[in-house]
């Protein structure tokens, strides 16, 4: 199948299960804050990651079973963004080249349209556990709440917050760029694996190639915001002025680039082990390469 073609048909799947799942209902201001920042349509990334994963292992019926988880991860993602943008954390007025949540809707309604999200996102997961009666979806579940709680996302944005304007070692930038960006892509691609009846095995293999993605993407992150892209979601330059803790601050950024290639090939190679990929692959390249 023509790549461009498959990758409409995913981001399509994914938001037709967010609309399902964030009908509108009473009161109407909370969901219209929630669908605010859902809708329109993002790049979609890691609910595509998490579809493409499931399918690739599991065929058509694994697709069918990893919808929910799908629109749970963005919803997780979503809600992540609307708490990073407020004042007391990165205090940025743009996202996804439109005014912030709490810019729209007030800092009150921001959070609690976060809290919204992830609730709702957990409540989704169990209603498809629930209906399938299946251990592997149950995994799926708990890997995604690992990873995007204190043992990953959360744990990353304390450490970042908690560095800003220090000096971090090598091992807390690590721990910052593992948890609080790759491990997103790592609960991507396990919890795809689980829905599709995937081994321990093959769900740690997965989460190494979700773990460099990662970092890869986060590394290009910080490089975009350097080089100031005009197609970049964010104003450039809002690392610097909130004295963030990047390996391109740190290492500068000639260092930066070269991990960045180091990780961007080793999680192109890992991924090829695995047949019937290749979609995925471009993907993956894609996502490394992308000027915004």
């Amino acid at each position: 199948m023509d790549f461009d073609r498959w990758l409409a048909d995913k981001i399509s799947l994914v938001d037709n299960e967010l609309q399902k799942q964030l009908t509108a209902s009473y009161p109407e201001s909370i969901y219209d804050a929630m669908r605010y920042s859902v809708f329109p349509s993002g790049k979609r990334i890691r609910p595509v990651i998490l579809l493409a994963a499931s399918e690739m292992l599991g065929g058509e019926p694994a697709l069918a079973r990893a919808l929910p988880f799908a629109a749970a991860l963005e919803m997780i993602h979503t809600y992540s963004m609307i708490h990073d943008d407020l004042p007391a954390m990165d205090d940025d007025d743009v996202r996804r080249g439109r005014p912030t949540n709490h810019a729209v809707h007030g800092e009150a309604m921001a959070i609690l349209a976060g809290d919204g999200l992830l609730n709702r996102a957990f409540e989704v997961m169990a209603n498809a556990c629930i209906r399938s009666n299946n251990l592997n979806c149950l995994k799926a579940m708990a890997l995604i709440a690992k990873h995007s709680g204190i043992q990953g996302m959360i744990g990353g944005q304390v450490m970042d917050i908690a560095l800003e304007g220090g000096s971090p070692t090598a091992t807390e930038l690590d721990y910052i760029y593992t948890n609080k960006t790759a491990k997103l892509f790592m609960a991507a691609f396990g919890a795809g694996a689980y829905v599709a009846g995937a081994s321990d095995d093959t769900v740690c293999m997965l989460e190494n190639v979700g773990k460099e993605l990662g970092i890869a993407f986060q590394l290009r992150d910080d490089m975009l915001d350097i080089t100031g892209s005009a197609t970049f979601g964010k104003p450039p330059g809002s690392d610097a002025k909130n004295n963030k803790a990047t390996y391109a601050a740190v290492l500068g950024f000639q260092k930066a680039e070269e991990m960045f290639k180091q990780l961007s090939v080793s999680a192109i190679e890992r991924l090829n082990s695995f047949s019937a990929s290749q979609l995925l692959v471009k993907l993956v390249a894609d996502l490394i390469n992308r000027e915004r």
